[in-house]
């Protein structure tokens, strides 16, 4: 895509369908459910290169003086922080809790949310966004790996 771009190509999005992500000769979903809390107790992975932040988190965005993206911090579900609040819920008991957005409302969403990316996270080379971890979940990382050891 980027040699594309790169060469003029005349592209204004990217996308990714069913062909491009599905054998036909073979249709399965291929991803990983990793579990990180499970009857109310933490869990965690550890596995090397794999290893997750346990429970239940909350992502917090801050915004720069122009309203673009300027970091993230992943926190504990039931941290406070003066950023957005990222993670919302939309089901509880197997029922929406919110009503749903209609499509124009959530092309204005998308289309606002872009417009908020800083200019090295508009492009499709690497770049470099500061993403924090919270001291509390680093800690309760730390002390469930102590536990099973």
């Amino acid at each position: 895509m980027l040699e594309l771009s790169r060469a003029g190509a005349p592209i204004d999005s990217y996308g990714v369908g069913t062909s491009l992500t599905t054998s036909s000769d073979a249709p399965a979903l291929d991803c990983a459910y990793k579990l990180q809390e499970y009857a109310g107790t933490v869990r965690r992975k550890r596995s090397e290169g794999k290893a997750t932040w346990p429970g239940r988190k909350q992502v917090w965005r801050w915004y720069d003086e122009r309203g673009k993206f300027a970091r993230d911090l992943v926190s504990l579900a039931d941290e406070r922080y003066e950023g957005e609040p990222l993670v919302r819920s939309v089901m509880r008991g197997g029922r929406r809790i919110h009503d749903h957005l209609d499509l124009t409302a959530n092309r204005a969403h998308a289309k606002d949310q872009l417009a908020r990316l800083p200019q090295s996270l508009a492009r499709l080379e690497t770049y470099d966004y500061p993403v924090e971890i919270g001291v509390p979940l680093r800690e309760l990382a730390a002390t469930l790996d102590q536990r099973s050891g």
